[in-house]
């Protein structure tokens, strides 16, 4: 396997496929899965002659099962750490969910010339939870029944998520993927139990409007209109304003998934904003 060591001593997984003069592509995953999440984009991509790159998220994955990290400013840390370790420059950073936190944790910090784009899909900037500088946000109890549903039967919550709203399996019509689902699955027990409790707080609490208003890059927001984890009412509605140079594409009826579920829309829209 390929690791790199963080400087907290923490191994991170991570792949690198293709050409290394090639202009890099790095993705970056959501709660609590892994890199394998993106495996179709990474073909794609590959075939179409970029460099691409995802990591295992510390305590996810293949990675370490740190008791320790498992929030936003080391995992933006740890990203810094692995574009210095692979080297990587003028690369485009795509991030889901909690990794479109993540991408913009790090752009807002990563080292000269290192970062040329940013896409984040269906990403949980600019926060999620409801606050005093964010009333319209999702209750806290919400984030508290993941806690505890986690801590009750994390296998069967585990189950009960891909199999539901996060690829909008629960919508009268639709057609589950039993795949889909079971590799959802798949890399959620991978990972570790601690971590993933950890960052229900690191992907709902972290407040990332000074990141958005920081960033000078073309950043893409690409979020399903009928997204039920990660409403886009309380998400790219909200990020759209605080950038400086955005530009966001909206899904009609897909879920929080889109690239999963839809990779042939968004792999296209991705390639044409990596092209541009």
């Amino acid at each position: 396997m390929s690791t790199f060591t963080t400087t907290d001593g923490t191994n991170i997984f991570y792949k690198d496929w293709g050409p290394r003069d090639a202009q890099p592509i790095v993705f970056h995953h959501g709660w609590p899965l892994s890199s394998d999440d993106w495996d179709n984009q990474m073909l794609h991509f590959l075939e179409q002659g970029y460099r691409v790159i995802a990591h295992d998220r510390r305590g996810h994955g293949r990675s370490d099962q740190t008791d320790h990290g498992n929030e936003m400013d080391t995992y933006a840390q740890d990203v810094v750490e692995l574009a210095r370790a692979l080297d990587l420059k003028n690369a485009i950073h795509i991030g889901h969910s909690t990794g479109g936190g993540e991408v913009t944790h790090y752009a807002a910090r990563a080292e000269a010339g290192r970062i040329a784009k940013a896409v984040l899909i269906g990403s949980v900037t600019p926060v999620m939870a409801q606050t005093a500088n964010n009333p319209d946000g999702i209750p806290l109890e919400v984030f508290d029944g993941f806690r505890s549903a986690l801590i009750a039967n994390r296998a069967q919550f585990f189950l009960d998520i891909p199999s539901g709203p996060f690829f909008g399996f629960n919508r009268e019509g639709a057609t589950a993927s039993q795949g889909q689902i079971q590799n959802w699955w798949r890399q959620g027990m991978m990972g570790s139990a601690k971590a993933h409790y950890d960052c229900i707080k690191a992907f709902s609490e972290t407040d990332f409007t000074e990141d958005l208003k920081a960033l000078t890059i073309p950043v893409l927001l690409m979020h399903g209109e009928d997204d039920q984890i990660v409403p886009i009412e309380n998400s790219a509605y909200k990020a759209i304003k605080l950038l400086q140079n955005g530009t966001l594409k909206t899904y009609p009826g897909l879920s929080h998934a889109p690239f999963a579920t839809h990779p042939e829309v968004i792999n296209a829209d991705l390639l044409a904003f990596a092209k541009a």
